[in-house]
């Protein structure tokens, strides 16, 4: 088991036994793709992949981490006196942006104290490993030191790190998703209003592949942020016009009507997409919720598509996996999830086709690409927790 793997990992490094285990999730989007930042709905699911932490208390204000998946960047030390971003840090500065949020929200973190943490997410592959360190983050201090933060806060710290700390112009999504997973259901959220509901994911005899494109991805360096600006200019232009607080509040009709008022070839392409994957998103809610997975599955080709076409950040590699997907038998649908520019691809397969898929699907790939593909199985998990 990855927990005993990491609490001798521990034992290792900093020389005696961690007294606690903790765990969170990363996720997958199942639609919904870049609707966060546009007032739309998403509609995501924590995944049985995460990372693992093991736990041990300090009497000082020292804190020392290490990470299994940066055995090379070894034991990092800091101290709670100076929490201050740092470039060199690399991958601490998630829990460190975390433990600020924390304290700027009027909480104490009383003492020090060492971790040591494993991920068997795939690295920079778009299953939002950041978001599960800064849920992982806020579930060991909340509980270690007895602060009753609610689950909701600390999703919108998670947030507030990427926004403030790191400088990611990103939406809630990938922190709500950790934060509020349930087991074997998916959370439809209005990111207006943060109202959410739980639909349960019934796959019966499917399962979700992911497909990874092994192309790593840092949403600092891709086109994130020219993406969400190109939206908000748009939007800007439509509300000359129209009495709208965001892109999400449109219909498809409602947007074709307005849409000169853009006056901009790529920008009316890259609102479009976003009115029209709100809308796919609540009508995919209402297909699972009526058992029809086939329109299901529909939807979720569609969204690739305009992924594709209108928001142009899929690339080869995606386009390769899911272009391959819905050629294969037995495959109800399969589209990118996640930021794009390489990461992650989703497919639901029948289970007893899914090793066929694989191998075509991979074979595939590594013709088209010139490396191979990884393929996992998610099952839909709970949020962040401690393992007891």
């Amino acid at each position: 088991m990855i927990s005993d793997d990491v609490k001798k990992e521990f034992n290792d490094q900093f020389g005696y036994d961690s007294t606690r285990m903790f765990f969170s999730p990363g996720r997958i989007n199942l639609i919904g793709e870049y609707t966060d930042f546009n007032g739309g709905h998403v509609f995501p699911c924590a995944i049985s992949m995460g990372i693992y932490a093991a736990y041990g208390e300090r009497k000082d204000n020292k804190i020392r981490m290490y990470s299994g998946n940066v055995p090379d960047a070894g034991i990092v030390e800091l101290s709670l006196d100076d929490l201050s971003y740092k470039k060199a840090d690399s991958w601490t500065n998630y829990p460190k942006g975390m433990m600020v949020q924390i304290i700027e929200h009027g909480y104490k973190i009383g003492h020090g104290f060492d971790l040591a943490l494993y991920g068997n997410l795939p690295d920079a592959a778009g299953l939002s490993s950041s978001a599960a360190i800064e849920l992982l983050t806020g579930e060991i201090i909340n509980d270690v030191f007895s602060l009753g933060i609610s689950e909701l806060d600390l999703v919108k710290y998670g947030q507030l790190v990427e926004n403030k700390y790191i400088g990611v112009n990103s939406g809630i999504m990938d922190q709500f998703a950790i934060g509020m997973g349930k087991k074997d259901q998916a959370v439809l959220l209005d990111t207006n209003t943060l109202d959410y509901e739980y639909v349960p994911v019934k796959m019966g005899d499917r399962v979700i592949v992911i497909m990874n494109t092994k192309k790593h991805r840092e949403l600092q360096d891709s086109k994130y942020n020219e993406r969400r600006s190109q939206c908000e200019e748009a939007l800007k232009r439509l509300q000359v016009k129209l009495p709208i607080k965001s892109l999400g509040d449109l219909t498809e009709s409602e947007f074709d009507e307005n849409s000169y008022l853009i006056n901009d070839d790529i920008l009316i392409r890259r609102a479009r997409h976003a009115v029209f994957e709100n809308q796919r998103t609540l009508q995919a809610k209402d297909a699972l919720v009526n058992n029809d997975l086939e329109t299901f599955g529909k939807l979720i080709n569609a969204s690739h598509v305009s992924l594709h076409y209108d928001f142009e950040v899929t690339g080869k590699e995606l386009d390769t996996l899911a272009e391959t997907a819905w050629k294969q038998p037995g495959v109800v649908g399969a589209r990118m999830t996640g930021a794009g520019f390489g990461g992650c691809a989703i497919a639901i397969v029948d289970r007893d086709k899914v090793d066929a898929f694989k191998e075509n699907v991979g074979k595939v790939y590594e013709k088209e690409i010139g490396h191979p593909a990884e393929f996992y199985i998610a099952e839909i998990s709970d949020g962040p927790k401690e393992i007891k």
